[in-house]
């Protein structure tokens, strides 16, 4: 047995990671070369701005040109923000703060973002699962009997990798539901598709709420890893405690703040409506398909469909691979069968997949044809 084994966490031994996009696909030196539907990034890119005059010296703790770009963007005070490396060291510190471990559990409702699982494993968290309902929405009576048994409560709205709101009437349930004995935790990646339906605004009103974002997708910066966690002064207070001393590098802070001005916010906006219109386009497209019999509501930048066997999803899948585009299975997620999901890219990426697995089925028809023919 090797010296790592030996002395790790035995939870850790048989415990697989998060399998990213990245790490299913690497990147390397082929990133230009490939189609990255797979990973839900935003096609095109953001405003880039950098000053390194001051790149000797460490950033602030929370730079203060970033908090307070993102306070006017959220139209949220500055003690409710806490810059993070993206929204998943915010899931990291939630669950580093309030539970402890191989004692509390975080709730979570599958199928949904699996880093929320990921994250309480690696810190001896337990893991409470209320599937969610068939429509893809809370559970709240199985829900209500869990209550006093979790520390933390995620919902992710738009779902992922569902895609689809959570209502605004069950996420208020569940706030009054675990009102004295949770921290109800609502991750808004994907918001800025749907920015009517966010919660951030319920922050007075609740204060076990906490809302999680991220500028990796709309706003097009997923190489910058800069996220922010939204949330009560006294939460936030609590969260600066566990989190690195200087969680937000300098160039990172000035790339997002330029991004969010107003010339960044308004180039995140135009994205934002081609992305949607672009999602109904594919969406019209899938339903047409004889191989497709389910396509997900989605309010975010991808979509989510089930084929019609097991067969017909690695078809589809690998015809893609070949063709070097990439888009993601999801048949591993609970009650997810046979379902795939492809980012929202840019026109010319999701005509080329849409014509790759147009042809794939039509050579794959040929050749059926003329085995039939010489039998």
């Amino acid at each position: 047995m090797s010296v790592a084994k030996q002395l790790a966490r035995k939870e850790l031994i048989d415990m697989v990671p998060y399998q990213s996009a990245r790490r299913l696909y690497s990147g390397g030196n082929e990133v230009k070369q490939k189609i990255w539907l797979n990973a839900n990034e935003a096609s095109g890119q953001g405003i880039y701005q950098l000053n390194s005059d001051c790149i000797n010296r460490y950033p602030d703790f929370q730079p203060e040109n970033l908090i307070s770009a993102y306070s006017e963007y959220s139209k949220l005070a500055r003690e409710n923000i806490l810059a993070t490396r993206g929204a998943d060291e915010g899931i990291e510190l939630l669950i580093r703060t309030f539970c402890t471990a191989y004692q509390d559990n975080i709730l979570i409702c599958p199928p949904t973002y699996g880093m929320y699982s990921i994250s309480a494993e690696n810190h001896g968290a337990g893991i409470i699962k209320v599937p969610l309902t068939e429509d893809c929405q809370l559970d709240l009576d199985a829900m209500a009997q869990q209550v006093g048994k979790a520390k933390l409560v995620f919902l992710c709205s738009p779902g992922n990798p569902t895609g689809n709101l959570l209502s605004a009437s069950s996420i208020k349930a569940t706030l009054d539901m675990f009102s004295d004995s949770a921290v109800v935790v609502v991750d808004e990646a994907y918001i800025e598709f749907s920015p009517e339906q966010s919660v951030a605004s319920w922050l007075a009103q609740y204060p076990q709420l906490v809302v999680l974002r991220t500028l990796s997708k709309a706003f097009a910066l997923a190489g910058l890893r800069c996220g922010f966690t939204l949330a009560n002064a006294d939460i936030i207070t609590m969260l600066s405690k566990v989190i690195a001393p200087y969680p937000i590098a300098l160039p990172v802070a000035e790339i997002a703040s330029s991004n969010l001005a107003a010339s960044g916010v308004q180039q995140m906006n135009t994205r934002v409506q081609q992305s949607n219109f672009l999602r109904q386009q594919l969406a019209d497209w899938l339903e047409n398909q004889d191989w497709c019999t389910k396509v997900f509501a989605s309010d975010a930048n991808f979509i989510l469909f089930q084929t019609s066997s097991t067969d017909e999803k690695h078809f589809i899948f690998n015809s893609l691979v070949a063709q070097d585009i990439l888009i993601r299975d999801q048949s591993a997620q609970l009650n997810l069968t046979n379902c795939l999901r492809i980012s929202i890219g840019s026109d010319d990426e999701l005509l080329k997949l849409k014509q790759t697995i147009t042809m794939a089925f039509a050579n794959r028809k040929n050749t059926q044809n003329i085995l039939q023919n010489e039998n």
